[in-house]
């Protein structure tokens, strides 16, 4: 039986990013993200369009060793892992909670700066596009039942159209050396950087789980 997800992302859905005029190589990207968040949520669609815009305003490809910083856990970030290859177990990826629908992409630098582009849904341009707009507000005008589709429709319409970008400079930090430390409570190592109090954060402020004796 096909899901409701599945369904979505569906021959349809390939015809609506062709008849919007997204290219093929966008296409390919969409798919790719589609399948790795595991449904076609409004934000990972934005977000493909974020991460191609930003890697073309870098003059930048996937395979020269990118880093980013997300600037929100939804969406996003699974969009810069699987096309600019920026992932958080390659340590090339900061995802912060900042709340904002933002990424920034820099190419790796040996200095303790390095030159990015910043780009970010802007709201002014979202005028353009009310039901984006509705949808990215979280406003009761919006009603995902009913207004999923077209919303799919007008996000590949508008693909860079709501998006602005800056010129930045990130800080960067070499990787801190560190030794193995042996927690005083679960017996268990850590890098010696990671204890607080005395002891690690699973056994402190980060404590998620209870063993089942």
């Amino acid at each position: 039986m096909m899901t409701q997800h599945e369904g979505i992302y569906s021959k349809s859905f390939d015809s609506k990013m062709k008849d919007a005029g997204v290219n093929d190589r966008m296409q390919e990207n969409i798919r790719r993200c589609v399948a790795f968040h595991t449904f076609p949520a409004p934000g990972v669609l934005i977000a493909a369009f974020m991460v191609d815009y930003a890697l073309e305003l870098l003059g930048a490809s996937p395979d020269q060793g990118l880093y980013a910083i997300c600037e929100t856990p939804k969406c996003a970030p699974d969009a810069l892992q699987v096309i600019a290859h920026t992932t958080i177990g390659n340590k090339r990826l900061q995802v912060l909670p900042i709340g904002k629908f933002a990424m920034t992409v820099n190419v790796g630098s040996r200095d303790t700066n390095a030159e990015g582009v910043r780009v970010y849904v802007d709201p002014r341009k979202l005028k353009r596009f009310p039901l984006i707009e509705n949808w990215y507000n979280n406003s009761p005008q919006y009603t995902k039942g009913s207004m999923e589709m077209t919303l799919q429709d007008d996000i590949f319409r508008a693909g860079r159209d709501v998006l602005s970008y800056e010129r930045v400079m990130v800080r960067t930090s070499k990787k801190p050396r560190w030794k193995p430390v042996t927690c005083p409570k679960c017996g268990e190592q850590v890098p010696d950087y990671l204890l607080k109090d005395g002891k690690c954060a699973a056994c402190g402020s980060h404590a998620y789980y209870e063993k089942i004796s």
